[in-house]
């Protein structure tokens, strides 16, 4: 039987209307965090076009076979999460909460990978602040590049880690049978935004790692 009516809330005059609602306010909150990493990707841009020379030079600093196996991971990670959207969507609940629970393990993975070139950081003294230690003429410029970059990849970090959670409720919830055929809006609300966050890596990586790397 369609748990539809169960998760239906008393303002909406019928699920369609209540699945549509869900979806605007998905798209408009997704609107406010492209808005969000746009103004930080026009700040590292023009800082970038004023210190080309330090950009590119600190960029090579920055470990790009981690860069790229980060990728793949998070590439993988947006196709268990379309398989885990197409389950909830034909009512496949083992294969639902199995293909989240990839998509948690490759998120986790990520993070993992990325804290590891954040200690390497550390310990080569790249971090900005008082410690911060970079030899030759650009060494100003090349700590802007840096704070662009923590504050880059740490918020693209936060993401992955708020969308971990949700993935975490969503498995528990499909364990308990709440989503079926009829209703899996939350898993595709979610989807979405887990491939917002992976674009968003895919925009940041050539950016960070490989533009102007020599």
């Amino acid at each position: 039987m369609s748990n539809t009516s169960i998760v239906q809330a008393h303002q909406f005059d019928d699920a369609e209307q209540q699945h549509e609602t869900s979806w605007i306010g998905m798209w408009i909150f997704l609107t406010t965090e492209v808005m969000f990493f746009g103004g930080m990707f026009t700040g590292y841009t023009i800082y970038r076009a004023a210190y080309a020379q330090a950009f590119a030079s600190a960029s090579n600093h920055l470990d790009i076979w981690l860069g790229t196996i980060n990728t793949a991971v998070l590439i993988c990670s947006s196709f268990t999460m379309a398989l885990a959207v197409r389950s909830a969507q034909i009512g496949k609940r083992t294969a639902l909460v199995r293909f989240l629970l990839l998509t948690i393990v490759l998120g986790a993975v990520f993070l993992g990978i990325k804290f590891t070139e954040y200690y390497f950081k550390f310990e080569e003294h790249l971090v900005p602040g008082s410690s911060f230690t970079y030899e030759g003429s650009l060494a100003r410029p090349a700590e802007i590049f840096f704070s662009f970059y923590f504050a880059m990849t740490g918020m693209h970090a936060l993401h992955m880690i708020i969308g971990i959670g949700l993935l975490t409720a969503l498995v528990f919830q499909g364990v308990r049978g709440s989503f079926s055929a009829s209703y899996y809006t939350p898993v595709e609300l979610t989807g979405l935004y887990w491939h917002f966050v992976d674009i968003v890596w895919i925009f940041l990586f050539p950016l960070l790692y490989l533009v102007g790397r020599h």
